[in-house]
């Protein structure tokens, strides 16, 4: 089976200065033949990596830069080099307690990708606006914003009073990179995907949480009983895996920090390029957080090596030390 860079049919047609930017990177062919399975299905069995620095938005004094040369993003990534060196100097704030050096930070993109966002639609590069009324919640690694429960977010909290009042990830719910849909982070950017017949499973690094997802048109769960990561059905469109994901919970933001994902459809589309890299498409459409629907594409290079555990709750003790200070101040 033959592949070209995208999947066209039944979807807008790129514009050439997007394509030409992500067929720059050396692993992409264009005539590139995928291995099938012993199920006769496309072969996309592996660790990819999902770590771009590239923004998720384009720049807003520069709607119509589609793409960058190469000596920019030379000059980009040494400017990135340089501050995390300062970072690596850097020993510590006021309490003399510092972060994680620069060593866990994976946001770089493993291919030369010239785009100027990871947003391919709408033209613009940039997230459809807002509705009025639309719930909003940030979080943070700052002080805690107050407001109230459920906290939707992922990193940060609006109180200490109990494990409630933390983000999704603190308390080891969801990951901040895992989605779905996958958005690149700082670090852990990775996914291991295994095939079946019948399923197809997807791994994420972060909190090691599985989406197992079965091929074709199954009946589904109904709204009473809405997983944190939705419902997700799977179907090939030729080399590209398809997967459906609805009936999320209200529970969690429809997208970043913007709106309630019980209304949200996610479509993901999959599609290996070439031996060491797969593209990588979401399509989130929600009518009660966005104006439209907006389109993200995301190139996976293939990781090198094994996903290890991400021990979270088993052997992340960050959360009851959070409370246990809290109960310890108030004793004060």
């Amino acid at each position: 089976m033959k592949k070209t860079l995208y999947t066209l049919q039944n979807r807008r047609v790129l514009r050439l200065g997007l394509l030409t930017s992500l067929a720059c990177a050396p692993a992409f062919t264009a005539d590139y033949e995928v291995p099938l399975t012993e199920f006769g299905q496309p072969n996309l069995r592996g660790v990819w990596n999902f770590s771009s620095d590239v923004p998720l938005e384009r720049p807003l004094n520069q709607p119509d830069k589609l793409t960058i040369s190469v000596d920019e993003l030379g000059e980009k990534r040494a400017s990135a080099a340089a501050q995390k060196k300062q970072a690596d100097d850097y020993t510590g704030n006021a309490l003399g307690v510092g972060g994680y050096n620069t060593f866990w930070i994976e946001n770089e993109s493993q291919i030369n990708d010239l785009r100027t966002s990871l947003i391919i639609d709408p033209a613009n590069g940039r997230l459809p606006k807002m509705l009025d009324g639309a719930v909003i919640q940030r979080g943070g690694l700052g002080p805690d914003i107050p407001g109230e429960r459920p906290v939707r977010y992922r990193v940060g909290g609006i109180a200490k009073n109990g494990p409630e009042d933390r983000g999704l990830s603190e308390r080891c719910l969801k990951g901040f990179n895992s989605g779905p849909p996958f958005v690149p982070s700082l670090y852990n950017n990775n996914v291991q995907i295994f095939q079946t017949a019948n399923h197809v499973v997807l791994m994420t690094e972060m909190i090691h949480d599985a989406r197992i997802i079965p091929l074709g048109d199954l009946p589904r769960l109904g709204a009473d009983m809405a997983p944190w990561s939705g419902e997700s059905r799977a179907h090939w469109e030729q080399d590209t895996l398809v997967v459906e994901t609805e009936n999320f919970t209200n529970k969690t933001n429809s997208f970043r920090y913007a709106g309630t994902a019980d209304n949200m459809k996610l479509t993901e589309r999959f599609t290996r390029v070439a031996p060491d890299r797969m593209n990588y498409e979401f399509t989130l459409d929600d009518p009660n957080t966005y104006e439209s629907s907006f389109t993200v594409l995301v190139p996976m290079p293939r990781a090198q090596g094994v996903i290890y555990e991400y021990a979270c709750h088993e052997g992340n003790y960050g959360l009851h030390n959070v409370l246990a200070g809290a109960r310890s101040e108030e004793l004060e």
